[in-house]
């Protein structure tokens, strides 16, 4: 099954399973976080892709701002975070590997 990333209006959900990998979305609302700083999906890796909006990302000690276009691969056991700071909706792609949720 298919999803369209752009159809996806708020929270997190799974759009696709396969044997070892996931894939998913992301909406943050303005203000809103991904969570604490922690890592939930500890034994996968995962990348992240901005598809809409700018974030501001921690990743392990690195803290950057991510726009629309940006993508940064999180690393097994890495305790990270994301917050939407503007004032518009921030759409993330992400992959999981091997599958977390």
């Amino acid at each position: 099954m298919t999803r369209n990333l752009h159809e996806v209006r708020d929270g997190f959900i799974v759009l696709e399973n396969a044997e070892e990998l996931q894939s998913a979305a992301m909406v943050l609302a303005p203000g809103e976080a991904s969570g604490p700083l922690s890592n939930e999906h500890g034994d996968s890796e995962q990348v992240l892709f901005v598809a809409e909006g700018e974030l501001e990302a921690q990743v392990g000690e690195r803290k950057f701002q991510m726009r629309a276009g940006d993508s940064v691969i999180v690393p097994k056991n890495a305790l990270h975070r994301f917050i939407n700071r503007s004032a518009s909706r921030a759409l993330t792609f992400n992959v999981y590997a091997p599958k977390a949720y």
